[in-house]
């Protein structure tokens, strides 16, 4: 069956169509790694946008569940130069299969590196992916705000049995994130995002952890004021929306990018020591570095390409911020120190030594 994607800019893009036969319109971006595909159409963060691979052959090692950063793929719609469909090692499944078990359609043999150009000249824009006709009628605006005001679940599940206690403020973690915190001997209390403060209190918690999760942090903005008073009270630690989250807590404004970071290979630069190190990124929004000024937030990170801020620290509170993910998954493993510092800094508050 022949699909075809079409840009907002006028632009159509013609394919194969693996999967059910249903519209899909999203936000078109695109990723850069060569692999991790597994993590990527399962990373939250991606939710209902449309991701283009710049890889050329996709699918090679197929779908194995150890890998996946969440329940199902988060993903609307998955657009491939080659799609692999050959032979996958034993216990794992094609990349097709896993997609098309979720309901999630694949668009193959796509000229990618000209629907990447396009995202890179014109910025992110809105695409229609469907096996019939390119061109919707109306094209509905663009979802980016996933969160809203009213109680999520309350629901607050333990994991581990460590002797520190970290609370996962959950915005749609990956699943990577909680495995370093497990692997760290930590207990984890993965805590909705409008858990009452009292609740939170109630739980003895020696530090939070604020997580990834997908669209704009100004969705979240009725938490603001509470999340800064959680953070002048507990050691903090924020990724990526987490780390937006937290900068705006305190004052700071976000803006987006024009076609965002999302790659396994983003060079940063740590202020601190001048240290060069790469970087896993997924993100449209970053903190606007002139409304720090307003804050008492210092930059920690700098991205090298586009001197975007990557990294916050506050001055004399135990919080610290990265727009990047030092669980990697996919990409480097370059950050898992942040990881380590994190625990570090609760340990010094508590005096109690933890053995990993």
């Amino acid at each position: 069956m022949t699909g075809v994607l079409t840009l907002s800019n006028g632009q159509s893009f013609k394919g194969e169509w693996h999967g059910d036969a249903k519209e899909i319109q999203g936000e078109v971006v695109f990723y850069t790694g060569m692999t991790g595909y597994e993590e990527v159409v399962t990373d939250p963060s991606y939710k209902s946008q449309i991701i283009v691979f710049s890889y050329p052959l996709i699918g090679q090692y197929g779908v194995q569940t150890k890998h996946i950063q969440s329940k199902k793929i988060q993903a609307a719609g998955i657009i491939v130069a080659e799609l692999y469909e050959g032979p996958i090692e034993k216990g794992a499944m094609t990349l097709a299969s896993f997609a098309e078990g979720a309901g999630v359609p694949i668009l193959s043999g796509v000229d990618t590196r000209s629907i990447i150009q396009n995202v890179r000249e014109a910025g992110t824009m809105q695409s229609h992916l469907s096996p019939d006709e390119p061109l919707p009628d109306v094209w509905k605006p663009i979802q980016t705000q996933f969160f809203t005001a009213e109680q999520q679940d309350q629901e607050i599940t333990q994991l581990g049995d460590g002797q520190l206690h970290i609370g996962l403020v959950d915005f749609h973690y990956k699943s990577s994130i909680l495995e370093e915190l497990l692997k760290r001997n930590c207990k984890v209390s993965i805590l909705p995002y409008t858990i009452p403060t009292g609740k939170l209190d109630a739980l003895q918690v020696d530090g939070l952890l604020f997580s990834n999760g997908p669209g704009d942090p100004a969705a979240l903005k009725a938490f603001f004021s509470v999340y800064r008073d959680w953070a002048e009270r507990y050691p903090s630690f924020g990724i990526c929306l987490g780390h937006q989250v937290l900068a705006s807590a305190f004052g700071a404004n976000t803006a987006k990018l024009p076609y965002g970071h999302r790659g396994a290979n983003h060079p940063v630069t740590n202020i601190k020591t001048g240290r060069v190190s790469m970087s896993s990124q997924n993100h449209s929004y970053v903190v606007d570095e002139s409304s720090l000024e307003q804050t008492p937030l210092s930059v920690l990170y700098t991205n090298v390409n586009d001197g975007s801020v990557e990294g916050l620290y506050h001055p004399s509170l135990p919080v610290t911020t990265v727009q990047f993910h030092p669980e990697a998954a996919p990409g480097p493993a370059e950050h898992l120190e942040l990881f380590d510092q994190f625990i570090s800094t609760i340990q010094q508050k508590k005096k109690v030594k933890i053995h990993a």
